[in-house]
């Protein structure tokens, strides 16, 4: 897919190989049918509770603030406490994939977090549910942090597109759905059943998945504890940093973390520039393929994460629309993203996938603008047909930015690279609503909802921009 040419020309939009015969798969290139499916089915339970558990907190809050009697501030750490320990514990779950093999990992995440579950339905007390969700975090991170690289040993290497296109679209639905399950589970039961359904899924997950999930070559090296230490301690005070821009912290404090972010940073990129098999894949990064899908892929994902943030806001303080209509006008993004990855992702076995992700792009910032341009007082159907053109944009871009940037790294070191696809992804999305909380308290809601939309086409293009002048390696 990305072999021979090493211009800096964009690619044609050719078909990769012809349309009448498709080249047999390699010996032992992905699963036989229907082991191929029975995995998918494994890895879909799993990937679908992870992001829903990331998200049916946020809805659930209120309730537990009320139940357990405690403030806010205290409250919201059942939602940061999930973040922090999945985005610490991506790139060395991610390492230890390669180290020990990928089905292990992806078997000890969807434990913990099955039995992580079970801990936060029981929780008699908020400390104890927020030591769960910490639990249930590094579970979901032995999920995420080998995703994309089950996919790659579970399908053939002409069908892998397909494979990561079924995978976007599992991630936009169950994001999009989320909010809607939890309310409905929290209309008719009590929070602990937001948690206490992931039980039998996962145990139903775990006993599939022990019989069908792919094998992989494990590497010789020794998992290395104070690079996940250093990464640790990097990752999280990032994250914190970016948090308090809103001024949720003293701007000294916010300072002071994000120095230390990188301070820390600098000594853990210095020690793995000497690591065989670095837990920070910086080997990775040194290919320009790789290093650029992975900031057209950070910012692709700000952007995304800019209107999620945003737009609420933006429709109920602006546009004067009731809580259920505001959710409703959401509602095309996720939905056209769902209906376009599958297509994008057949089409990203035939065509090159580098083109195909800038013309996502560009369709992804027409529809940001053309949101910014917004009448004053638009009808429902002004605001529906562009958000749905931003999700077109972002369905069609994300199925082959993820073909790219996890095909073009050694399959040998196919953990850090689906490792760090799910660290940017998060990166970014920290991003994207730092970015807006900064703009809100800078100028306002009103204002600043048309900003951020024009800061979030903006990155759609510098990330056009980066994927257009990827390398492809030599061959």
């Amino acid at each position: 897919m990305l072999t021979g040419m090493s211009n800096l020309s964009a690619p044609s939009l050719a078909p990769a190989q012809s349309a009448t015969r498709k080249p047999p798969a390699a010996a032992g290139d992905g699963l036989p049918v229907p082991q191929r499916y029975w995995a998918m089915a494994a890895m879909t339970v799993a990937l679908i509770m992870a992001v829903l558990d990331g998200v049916v907190a946020n809805i659930a809050l209120p309730t537990i603030q009320r139940e357990f009697v405690v403030d806010a501030a205290s409250a919201i750490w059942v939602v940061n406490a999930y973040q922090l320990a999945v985005t610490v514990s991506l790139f060395p779950m991610a390492s230890l994939g390669d180290i020990i093999g990928y089905r292990k990992v992806y078997w000890f995440g969807l434990a913990v977090f099955t039995m992580a579950s079970l801990a936060c339905a029981l929780s008699p007390n908020l400390p104890v549910l927020t030591a769960a969700r910490v639990l249930q975090g590094i579970g979901g991170a032995g999920i995420m942090s080998v995703n994309l690289a089950l996919v790659r040993h579970i399908y053939p290497s002409t069908h892998l597109g397909r494979g990561v296109g079924y995978n976007a679209m599992i991630v936009a639905v169950s994001s999009a759905a989320g909010p809607s399950l939890a309310a409905l589970i929290l209309s008719v039961a009590s929070w602990p059943w937001l948690f206490a359904v992931n039980v039998p899924l996962g145990l139903a997950a775990l006993v599939v998945a022990a019989r069908a999930m792919p094998a992989s070559n494990p590497a010789g090296h020794r998992f290395d504890w104070l690079s996940a230490a250093l990464n640790a301690a990097t990752l999280g005070l990032l994250i914190v940093g970016f948090k308090g821009v809103d001024g949720s912290q003293p701007i000294w404090l916010v300072a002071v973390e994000l120095l230390a972010a990188l301070a820390l940073g600098a000594t853990l990129v210095r020690r793995e520039l000497g690591q065989a098999a670095p837990l920070l894949p910086v080997d990775l990064l040194r290919r320009p393929v790789f290093a650029l899908t992975v900031v057209t892929s950070v910012c692709s994902f700000a952007a995304q994460n800019i209107v999620f943030v945003a737009m609420p806001f933006f429709f109920e303080d602006v546009l004067n629309r009731s809580l259920t209509e505001s959710g409703l006008l959401m509602t095309p993004w996720p939905l056209m993203v769902a209906l376009v990855a599958p297509i994008s992702g057949r089409l990203a076995d035939r065509y090159e996938p580098t083109r195909l992700a800038a013309a996502g792009l560009l369709a992804f910032a027409a529809g940001l603008a053309l949101m910014a341009l917004l009448p004053p007082d638009p009808s429902t159907l002004d605001v529906v047909w562009r958000m749905a053109l931003a999700g077109f944009g972002f369905g069609l871009f994300q199925t082959p930015n993820n073909k790219v940037l996890v095909s073009s790294a050694p399959k040998e070191r196919s953990g850090g690279a689906s490792g760090i696809q799910a660290t940017g992804r998060l990166f970014g999305q920290t991003l994207g609503a730092a970015t807006v909380g900064l703009v809100f308290t800078a100028i306002g809601k009103a204002d600043g909802s048309v900003v951020v939309l024009w800061l979030g086409a903006g990155l759609c293009l510098v990330a056009c921009l980066t994927g257009i002048f990827r390398r492809r390696p030599a061959a």
